[in-house]
């Protein structure tokens, strides 16, 4: 690499250049037609000789020219253009590399292995705009029951000149499998929250949410796991096999994507729609059908990736979430309407010490955030926070008579949640909706850090 001409520094009159020491075998140097300049450079990135720091391939301009490859670099924060004599190294942007200075000279003392936070991140980005809304599509899955589906026209034909034909049986019964494990709005009762059989079924909820399929997979590779993902990928199994169609067929389709969550894609919990309607027109056919349902495959993988990311980020950030889970939780009315939940649940871990001066240990503080939208009593938000025996709540609802009906409520909360031996330290209902729930990524989704 070489500090080129055409850097915006002039060089000082009155300075001779300082020649570079002698370089360790396999060390590959930056030279500089002019070491004063270069020196000035250098000072400018407060870099003092033998000192190494890490550099971002901000952009490969020049690929193995007469000169070498020029890269753009960044170095705490500002801009370098070299000239790179990299040999075999294959550098490519947003690459880390390590340099260090030897006189007015930089050397490439290697590249960084990528960070796996950055594959996570493209993986993310690419799913984005692919998302299908759970509950939209598991309500055209319930209409297939009675619409069934159409066949995809033949070439030449209009998409409506084939009637809808009857589910195949494996199809039918995959999607039943799909609506018979959901959560009912009839299977916890009003103040069944205390009741052990009660907590367990929001367990089992969490645990078949789709989230955590793949961990289960690997754990008991068995094909009729309850799980959501799982059941998804059964029902898209049945409709390949109804057509002769393969896997690789179904991974070619263009997932079908619900418009409103490219609003802000990285939000959670998202502003839940209006509920739609049973009944969509005209049934779908099943190439639609497995357009749909690969969008809410990508749902549910955006969700999986977004949860890694949030973690990765908090590594080193004491005030970022240790972990954090995102979720959707499809559940259905007592009319067999699917419906959504969405939980954000976090980790916060604290360091403390004791009186004694023994080891630091972390207390952990846990934070649950669940968004609904109910048909009588509107958008819902909770917001609780426990940490050791102490928990705190906030109820969040857009409606005057919701707000009322909930803050009749919160006594009876309050001895529930002291009847399990919490210590209640706040508990309110606010009208309007929490301010404190985008998630802040967008600005570095695909960064790496080294």
């Amino acid at each position: 690499m070489k500090l080129p001409n055409g850097n915006p520094i002039p060089p000082p009159k009155t300075e001779a250049p300082v020649p570079a020491p002698s370089r360790p075998a396999g060390e590959q140097p930056v030279a500089t037609p002019d070491a004063a300049s270069a020196r000035v450079l250098l000072d400018q990135l407060k870099l003092t000789n033998r000192e190494a720091t890490l550099a971002r391939v901000a952009e490969v301009i020049n690929r193995q020219s007469s000169a070498g490859t020029q890269l753009l670099l960044d170095i705490r924060g500002q801009s370098l253009t070299v000239q790179a004599a990299i040999g075999d190294t294959s550098l490519e942007t947003g690459d880390w590399v390590k340099v260090m200075r030897a006189g007015n000279e930089l050397q490439l003392m290697g590249k960084l292995a990528q960070a796996p936070e950055a594959g996570i991140a493209r993986a993310l980005a690419q799913r984005l705009p692919w998302q299908q809304s759970i509950d939209a599509g598991l309500t055209r899955l319930v209409n297939t029951l009675t619409q069934g589906l159409r066949q995809d026209p033949l070439p030449g034909q209009l998409p409506s000149s084939r009637p809808a034909q009857p589910l195949p049986e494996a199809a039918r019964q995959a999607i039943e499998q799909v609506i018979a494990r959901l959560p009912s709005g009839n299977n916890l009762a009003p103040g069944s929250g205390s009741q052990p059989t009660a907590t367990q079924q929001v367990r089992q909820w969490i645990a078949e949410s789709g989230l955590f399929a793949e961990s289960r997979l690997a754990q008991a590779p068995a094909s009729q796991l309850p799980d959501l993902k799982l059941a998804l990928g059964r029902v898209i199994t049945a409709l390949l096999a109804q057509q002769g169609s393969t896997p690789e067929q179904f991974n070619r389709l263009t997932p079908i994507a619900t418009p409103e969550l490219m609003q802000a894609p990285l939000q959670f919990p998202q502003p839940l729609a209006a509920p739609q309607a049973r009944s969509d027109g005209e049934p779908p056919s099943v190439g639609q059908m497995l357009r749909l349902l690969a969008g809410m495959l990508n749902r549910i993988t955006v969700n999986q990736l977004h949860s890694q990311v949030l973690t990765a980020r908090g590594g080193g950030d004491t005030a970022a979430p240790a972990a954090t889970l995102l979720l959707d939780l499809p559940w259905l009315t007592p009319q067999n309407e699917p419906r959504l939940a969405q939980m954000r649940i976090e980790q916060y871990l604290e360091d403390t010490e004791s009186e004694r001066k023994s080891p630091t240990r972390a207390t952990a503080e846990w934070r649950l955030s669940l968004a609904m939208d109910l048909d009588e009593a509107g958008p819902l938000h909770f917001d609780v926070t426990l940490r050791q025996q102490a928990v705190s709540a906030r109820v969040w609802a857009e409606k005057q008579t919701t707000l009322r009906r909930v803050n009749q409520e919160l006594p009876a909360l309050r001895q529930s949640l002291a009847d399990l031996g919490l210590e209640v330290t706040d508990l309110e209902c606010r009208r309007g909706t929490p301010q404190s729930s985008v998630t802040r990524l967008e600005h570095r989704l695909v960064d790496t850090r080294a």
